[in-house]
């Protein structure tokens, strides 16, 4: 009983906050965006990684996805980034200097271990340290990274050799891992293993010195304090699976699930192999994708906090869906000999199109949405298997991707506008609009009132 009153209590302390009219959590500071700047530096390994060095970066991807969450809550946001930051410094490296198979295969383990820890923590420690009105634009700028690195790799892959893409790809770790000691923990972990003091003082740093941070320090503390005292909250794997957990674990899970069973990884890693076959030129075709990349990331950067998450996952899955669909008939007219001269070119156009809309919404929002939905006690095993299943079936559908190819190019993208087409279904009955609110709003309101988050 005393419980019940407590948390009752600390619910009308938030409802008491969210009355307040306080703008300070409203400021974007220049440590904001130098903390942002610094945190994706890493993505850009990310993108050359998955574009040149596949394989083995995946496995050891997922091996870093199992610890991801642990380390970011026993470490800190900022200590993960820097254990990541020597993973993949030593990676690139034994890529480089690599003189046998198995120092490459060493080298590709290794830094795919510290790219597992940057997927998780990197869109973590950004939604947990920019205000909530941009935190949607800040975090998909990850996605921006990525695909400069991916673009660097479309453009000199024909003309730089592997051993200098792997230097490259040592440049913004050595970045970051020097930016890192002039940005701040996060707030949110510094509320849960930290003093007062110190949440205070990041927050003073990351909204201004002149600003009035009382009601957004209150409002972590206020949720902190509800999560330590439930009983039921608990952060082993078994307790994940409470009911009051159930409905973000299955949008995070099923987020990532339809973003790779669409065919995002396979078309990206295969783009040379899928112009081959059409009989569109690989060289052309490899280098207007490499313009294409950072531009097509931009428009989902504009746009996620002025439409909101669920239009545009909505229009990104039926882009897909519909891409992938012309795709097919594209393939299908090439095996029925016509219009020879026109479907070269409607297939890079429809291959363009999809990864346009894979990058506006299904792109980059799964992990945006995984960096807001799970509460503080759960983001430990929550975030590692969202980021699991996100590597796991990632190396599933690259892997199957050939095989699948060689049964039937039209088949293949027929079956990838399916599940676009069913991620479209999903994401209207599932997928709830996490624009404008902070992520103490978004945490209280999905714990108890997990059947009207998708309406709103």
């Amino acid at each position: 009983m005393m419980v019940v009153e407590e948390e009752r209590s600390i619910e009308e302390q938030l409802l008491h906050l969210n009355d307040q009219n306080d703008d300070s959590g409203c400021r974007v500071t220049a440590c904001v965006i130098l903390s942002t700047l610094v945190a994706v530096c890493g993505s850009f390994s990310f993108g050359v990684a998955f574009s040149a060095f596949g394989s083995f970066n995946t496995l050891g991807s997922a091996i870093g996805a199992l610890f991801s969450g642990k380390m970011a809550m026993s470490l800190g946001r900022r200590r993960t980034m820097w254990v990541s930051d020597i993973l993949c410094i030593i990676g690139w490296f034994s890529i480089a200097l690599a003189k046998d198979a198995m120092w490459l295969n060493i080298g590709r383990i290794s830094s795919g271990i510290g790219l597992g820890l940057i997927s998780y923590v990197v869109p973590v420690y950004i939604a947990e340290v920019s205000p909530k009105h941009v935190r949607g634009t800040f975090t998909f700028t990850n996605q921006i990274l990525q695909n400069c690195g991916l673009a660097m790799v479309y453009f000199s892959g024909n003309y730089i050799n592997w051993r200098t893409l792997a230097l490259i790809g040592v440049l913004p770790c050595f970045i970051q891992a020097i930016g890192l000691f002039f940005v701040p923990e996060s707030p949110r972990w510094l509320a849960k293993v930290g003093t007062d003091t110190e949440l205070e003082n990041s927050l003073l740093r990351l909204r201004g010195r002149d600003a009035d941070i009382s009601r957004e320090a209150s409002e972590i503390q206020v949720v902190t304090k509800m999560v330590e005292n439930d009983s039921s909250s608990r952060s082993t794997f078994c307790d994940l699976f409470q009911r009051k957990y159930s409905y973000t674990l299955v949008v995070g899970i099923g987020l990532m699930l339809v973003q790779q069973f669409s065919g995002s990884s396979a078309v990206v890693a295969y783009a040379s192999t899928i112009f081959r076959k059409s009989g569109f030129s690989v060289a052309l075709g490899s280098t207007l994708l490499g313009f294409f990349m950072i531009p097509k990331a931009m428009i989902g950067v504009i746009l996620v906090d002025k439409w909101g998450r669920r239009p545009l996952l909505l229009t990104s899955a039926s882009g897909m869906s519909i891409s992938s669909i012309l795709i097919g008939i594209a393939f299908t007219l090439q095996k029925m000999k016509l219009l020879p001269n026109l479907t070269p070119i409607f297939t890079f156009i429809c291959l363009m199109l999809y990864i346009g809309t894979f990058a506006i919404g299904l792109g980059g929002l799964p992990w945006v949405t995984m960096s807001e939905i799970f509460p503080i006690n759960i983001k430990v095993t929550a975030g590692s298997i969202v980021t699991l299943v996100s590597f796991s079936s990632s190396s599933m559908v690259t892997y199957a991707f050939n095989f699948l190819f060689e049964w039937s190019t039209q088949g293949t993208f027929y079956i990838f506008g399916g599940i676009a087409g069913a991620a479209l279904l999903f994401i209207w009955l599932l997928v709830p609009e996490t624009k404008g609110l902070s992520l103490e709003e978004i945490q209280t309101k999905f714990i108890h009132q997990p059947n009207e988050t998708n309406q709103t």
